[in-house]
């Protein structure tokens, strides 16, 4: 009994090890198909982002946080210019300050936009340039000369901000904004990538479900390895002449009966 069980359990294990071999050799089979598909997706990618996604352009403006002594509150922050490492968490303060919902209110108000507050923050970026006590604001927008527009607003609305909630805090502007005609978004290669790779994943993974589920025999060896059970007779294609498989059978057939005859 234990003897049939172990059998059992061996031919279970040998079953999906020839069931991993039979989905490689269906990928191996539909490799073109999957290629095919890979290229087909990668040039959707490519045409979406060329010709259907707006592009976005980006402009910056500088600001030098200038301070030896400031007052939050009642706590008092006493450092020199040449301490980076309190410079640049006065900045990280000021960039928080800047993404407020008050500070970018007034810079749609003053500049002139229709954006919302929620629009506009996620077009606003800030953070220290090169681990510095200069603060850039980066502005990203479908229009260059709006970029620069809303960027130029935000220094001087931001200036003002830090001088009423910060006491003896300053901020001079370093590089005001210019526009940059050149695009920073769509990124056609990565649109282009990412739907090269998602197509031959989904068509590759349908190749192997397919494979999965595809309970049909197609040859001996599939039953020698998965069952325990001798072939008795094979019964071959008749109706394509032109396959080996006939060819195998009618040159077996024709010997045994050469043989018979001698």
């Amino acid at each position: 009994m234990e003897r049939q069980d172990k059998n059992i359990k061996d031919r279970e294990k040998e079953y999906y090890a020839i069931d991993l071999f039979h989905i490689a050799k269906s990928l191996w089979k539909k490799a073109w198909l999957i290629v095919v598909v890979g290229l087909l997706t990668g040039m959707i990618g490519f045409v979406y982002s060329a010709f259907f996604v707006a592009p976005t352009y980006s402009s910056s403006v500088m600001l030098y946080v200038n301070n030896s002594s400031v007052s939050i509150g009642d706590a008092s922050i006493s450092f020199s210019s040449s301490e980076i490492t309190a410079a640049q968490s006065l900045v990280k303060t000021y960039s928080v300050i800047l993404k407020s919902r008050a500070t970018l209110e007034r810079v749609i108000e003053e500049s002139g936009v229709s954006y919302t507050y929620k629009e506009l923050v996620k077009m606003v970026s800030a953070g220290a340039a090169n681990d510095t006590e200069i603060l850039k604001v980066t502005v990203t927008t479908e229009d260059p000369y709006e970029a620069v527009r809303i960027a130029n607003c935000i220094a001087e609305v931001l200036r003002n901000r830090i001088s009423a909630i910060i006491d003896g805090a300053s901020m001079e502007v370093v590089d005001d904004a210019v526009p940059d005609l050149q695009k920073v978004g769509p990124s056609i290669t990565k649109y282009t990538a990412v739907g090269l790779i998602l197509g031959a994943l989904v068509c590759a993974l349908g190749v192997a479900i397919a494979a999965m589920l595809d309970d049909t025999i197609h040859d001996e060896e599939y039953v020698l390895q998965t069952y325990d059970y001798p072939i008795l007779a094979k019964i071959p294609d008749l109706m394509n002449t032109g396959t080996k498989r006939y060819g195998y059978y009618y040159q077996r057939k024709h010997h045994s009966d050469k043989k018979e005859q001698n």
